[in-house]
Parts: structure tokens; sequence; C-alpha cells
């Protein structure tokens, strides 16, 4: 399924994993799309990481940087897998040739031995 020009437009998803109770945990990330898939990066220890590992299920929707979803915008299901340490770093890389501001951090983290926190997530649809 192609991805919806509203959300390869966006500058941020909201990325909404779920508790094993089912209940929806919607959260605003930055992304990416490469090869038709979503990348996001995310600290290992997070919530999203911790429910993706319950149950792989998730939804996305374009948002602004707190989150809010424009009423009517296209809401597309998909199956969430964390990456490993070669993915992660691709998408790292990735990442900051999008957002260009981030490789201060990025860099930042690698030097204080704290790059090895984040992992990667590739949401297809």
């Amino acid at each position: 399924m192609p991805l919806p020009d509203e959300l390869v437009r966006s500058r941020n998803i909201s990325l909404t994993t779920f508790r094993k109770t089912g209940a929806p945990v919607p959260t605003p990330v930055g992304f990416l799309v490469d090869d038709g898939k979503l990348f996001v990066l995310t600290p290992r220890d997070s919530g999203k990481v911790k429910r993706i590992r319950a149950t792989a299920s998730v939804t996305v929707a374009p948002c602004d940087n707190a989150g809010r979803v424009p009423v009517g915008a296209s809401t597309a299901e998909g199956t969430a897998r964390l990456l490993d340490a070669a993915g992660t770093a691709r998408v790292r890389g990735l990442m900051v040739r999008r957002f260009p501001i981030a490789w201060p951090i990025f860099a930042w983290n690698r030097l204080t031995g704290r790059g090895d926190r984040l992992v990667g997530i590739e949401v297809a649809l």
C-alpha cells in the first residue's frame, strides 16, 4: 500500500502503540520515509518500545509538534519492528539528513556513549 501523501508531507507523525489491555497511546515523533516504510528513532527504554515488544500493531497519522492530529487527517494501520544495531545506525544517518539541526545531539550522544541508547523502529503500512 503506498503511503498517503498527507503523511509523507508531514514533519511529524502521531505513532499510536497499544498497551497489553488494548488501550491506545499516541506519541508525536519525527520520522522519515525510505523505501516505502516509515522509520523512527527513540530511546531503547521508552514506553513505545516496550509496547511494540508486546504487540507490533500501530497506527500513524500526521500531526503537529504537540501531537495534535488535524481533523479529517488520514490514519493508517501498520506493523512496527525494532531494528538491530546496523539498522538503527542506518536510520540515525538518514535522520541527520532529514533533521540537520539534530546532528549535534546525535554527535554528543555518540561521544558520551549514549548513542547506543537509541533504537530504530520500522513501520510497514
